[in-house]
């Protein structure tokens, strides 16, 4: 069940009303029109670069992003707080990315991925908040019961807001295929509804 406070409004696949920051959250489908530009500035801050290791050339993350967007598996989107853009997500079906090969997916699993971009967004209590309503909007299918992420293990920031936001580490592992030490990290449906949302 999703929160009352939680709607789909004409310009966004998922809004919400977030008391606790004071603030509406909303994630749309990012674009190449609108979020290029945006998007290779983000991947380029000094606090996002050790962790993505995107900051190509333009041309070159140009062509990675229209790669992105025609993957069937996976749906780029941007956060935003009171509709500015600062954010960036990675909405996947798990079974058919590279982390299938180190844990038991199920064809209904989703994974995520984020970052938050302008630095005066970091820091400011936003990205609890942000994960708890992108989690809460994969949730919304109603075949997914499992949220699966793979912060690099030394992101201590990253894993403790997935802790806060109903996810408990499995296990570390060498993720040969992002060429990092990943924490493989899960939240089940049924605790991120009673203990999360509450």
């Amino acid at each position: 069940m999703t929160d009352p406070r939680a709607t789909v409004a004409a310009s966004y696949d998922f809004q919400r009303r977030e008391e606790a920051i004071g603030r509406t959250i909303s994630f749309r489908r990012a674009a190449l029109d609108r979020d290029l530009g945006r998007l290779h500035a983000w991947l380029n801050e000094p606090h996002v670069l050790p962790y993505w290791r995107l900051d190509h050339p333009l041309p070159r993350f140009r062509d990675a992003l229209v790669e992105k967007l025609a993957d069937d598996h996976l749906t780029p989107y941007v956060g935003c707080l009171d509709h500015v853009p600062m954010s960036y997500w990675e909405s996947y079906w798990a079974a058919d990315d590279h982390l299938a090969s180190y844990y038991d997916a199920d064809p209904t699993d989703q994974g995520i991925h984020l970052l938050i971009g302008p630095p005066e967004y970091v820091g400011r209590g936003y990205a609890i908040p942000l994960l708890r309503a992108m989690t809460e909007f994969q949730f919304t299918h109603h075949e997914t019961d499992r949220i699966v992420t793979e912060p690099d293990a030394r992101n201590g920031a990253a894993i403790h807001c997935f802790e806060r936001c109903g996810f408990e580490p499995v296990r570390e592992f060498r993720f040969e295929e992002e060429d990092k030490d990943a924490l493989l990290m899960v939240c089940e449906r049924e605790r991120f509804e009673s203990e999360v949302l509450g």
